[in-house]
């Protein structure tokens, strides 16, 4: 294991596996755990630094087993990732912080509120995915159909699905590669808020760099996530008590609106912002504000 660094630290998870993590923004602020989407890693993050800085955030990363350097967690739930949170907030000493997740985050940062409310004072959910097989959801209405095949790979399961994502991971490396962009490909029928996002040369360094640090980690953190999606969470929304913010883009097909919509009528006293004009990607100059409501609770400090 080569030196540390702030975007590349290392501690145990409670069964022995290695965790991988990253800082970034004022290591004096308050802290704020944020926990990627699906594929990701602990280099997602804003490619302003400063976002973070002004906003007064301490702003942590992980890499999910499987993913980057964290150790693989086969037959993982969502809830599993609260034992690996809390392992790194102790390592950090950290009593009480914020949590975000975006996206296949989402679950995960709703886990963590749910089962750490003496650690978590508030946590956002943003584009989170919904539980898979409810009654009052139709969990693919709306969603682009080359995702709808990505699940229908995990519903199936066996060798297909690792053969399939070990296709999509390599192509999305060559990709962009070429062309950071092209994340997606050209096949996906993004709305337009999102490709813009993907056009900025400063987004365009960030998804070239965790990209090539996810090709590095492998498919297993993908194929776990999408498993995980499908199976049951191993924990229930009515348990979550600390104050938590569900926001979503009306026009997202990778997430639909469907899903921001159930969850934020099942997370108890959940507040609901509907982005109105965006898909997936959310604006990238609302992250300041965005931060700082993780910090202070308040949009106006």
């Amino acid at each position: 294991m080569s030196e540390e660094s702030p975007s590349r630290q290392f501690t145990s998870a409670t069964d022995g596996r290695t965790l991988c993590f990253a800082e970034w923004g004022d290591p004096d602020g308050f802290p704020v755990m944020s926990i990627h989407g699906t594929p990701g890693g602990r280099l997602n993050r804003h490619p302003d630094e400063s976002t973070y800085t002004g906003a007064g955030a301490r702003w942590i990363t992980y890499d999910r087993p499987g993913y980057g350097e964290s150790s693989r967690h086969p037959g993982r739930a969502v809830v599993d990732c609260v034992a690996d949170v809390r392992a790194i907030l102790d390592h950090l000493g950290l009593d009480r912080v914020a949590v975000t997740g975006a996206s296949g985050g989402g679950p995960h940062c709703l886990a963590v509120a749910a089962l750490l409310p003496d650690r978590v004072v508030r946590a956002r959910c943003v584009v989170g995915v919904a539980p898979y097989g409810l009654d009052d959801l139709d969990f693919f209405e709306g969603m682009d159909p080359l995702n709808v095949r990505e699940f229908g790979w995990a519903l199936e399961g066996g060798d297909r699905h690792v053969v399939e994502t070990e296709r999509e991971l390599r192509e999305m490396g060559e990709r962009v590669a070429k062309d950071p962009s092209k994340l997606l490909g050209d096949d996906w029928s993004l709305d337009d808020a999102d490709r813009a996002v993907m056009a900025r040369p400063d987004f365009g360094a960030v998804i070239t760099e965790s990209t090539a640090d996810l090709v590095r980690g492998g498919v297993w953190g993908w194929i776990d996530d999408d498993l995980a999606f499908t199976g049951p969470w191993g924990f229930d929304l009515a348990h979550v008590t600390v104050p938590v913010e569900v926001r979503y883009g009306a026009h997202d097909v990778l997430v639909p609106a469907a899903h921001g919509a159930w969850l934020g009528r099942n997370v108890p006293g959940a507040s609901v912002v509907i982005e109105h004009d965006q898909g997936h990607m959310g604006d990238p100059d609302d992250a300041r504000d965005l931060a700082r409501w993780l910090v202070t609770g308040s949009y106006n400090s």
